[in-house]
């Protein structure tokens, strides 16, 4: 890639990591309507972490408490709410490491195709407007159960589908749940820090052992414009959903699943 398809991936990725409309649906575009070819395993490694970069920079009070909590029950021997909250994170986190070790080799195989990525966005927009809509919206973060960090996670995982959206799940479940948009959202940004974390260690990991070439200036621009995209996002989506709710974002997401659809039938044609 050259530097200004560098720049417009990154943009997308750095967009979409956050927003409920799923980043992988978006990524398709580049290459379904311009032809860009594959970002290659150092820009995936910049782009991840740029956007984990700018979630923990968003919730840096959430995680240094949680530090704190820790170190507090290490030394008290006595559980308080901000390590609860920190271990209920790692709970949360067990069902997508799960089922992504057991099904990662089915997914890139039976899951890639352009209709389930549409089909995927299609269903869980019109799930998120439902749960937006439907939901009592009565329970803050502090009201976080074992049992719903469970819940939660197990929708973490449904995102393991292609056009599915990580944080449009989550959100969804916390939703459903009865929690407030607000704490359904902050939940699922602390969610994805494990979930980005380790994907960025495991793909540095096979970007050392590997002989390919770091274009430094390409990975520089990524890293850069995923960070400074995807904190805005955060910013201006948490602004957005304290107004209107999540239902731009579901309108959004039919839009764009009518698109995909657009292009699977033009592909069969």
């Amino acid at each position: 890639m050259d530097w200004m398809q560098a720049s417009i991936i990154a943009l997308i990725q750095g967009i979409t990591e956050f927003l409920p409309i799923s980043s992988s649906a978006h990524l398709l575009f580049p290459s379904l309507l311009f032809g860009w070819p594959d970002q290659g395993l150092t820009f995936d490694v910049a782009v991840h972490l740029g956007s984990l970069l700018a979630v923990v920079i968003y919730l840096r009070d959430d995680l240094i408490a949680m530090t704190q909590g820790l170190w507090q029950w290490q030394q008290q021997k006595r559980l308080n709410s901000h390590a609860t909250l920190a271990l209920m994170l790692i709970v949360a986190t067990l069902p997508a490491v799960f089922f992504g070790l057991v099904l990662k080799d089915w997914i890139e195989v039976n899951a890639r195709a352009l209709w389930v990525v549409a089909a995927t966005t299609l269903v869980f927009g019109l799930l998120l407007g439902w749960a937006d809509w439907r939901s009592r919206r009565t329970h803050s973060m502090a009201a976080m159960s074992w049992r719903h960090t469970l819940l939660i996670g197990l929708a973490q995982a449904l995102a393991l589908l292609p056009g599915t959206s990580r944080s449009g799940i989550t959100m969804t479940a916390a939703l459903m749940l009865g929690y407030q948009r607000q704490a359904a959202a902050r939940f699922s940004f602390l969610m994805s820090i494990p979930i980005i974390l380790a994907a960025a260690l495991l793909m540095s990991l096979d970007l050392a052992t590997s002989d390919v070439a770091i274009a430094w200036v390409q990975m520089t621009i990524a890293f850069v414009v995923s960070f400074a995209s995807a904190w805005l996002c955060i910013v201006l989506f948490m602004q957005i959903i304290s107004r209107m709710g999540m239902w731009p974002f579901v309108v959004y997401r039919l839009l764009l699943g009518a698109g995909l659809c657009w292009l699977l039938i033009n592909s069969q044609a």
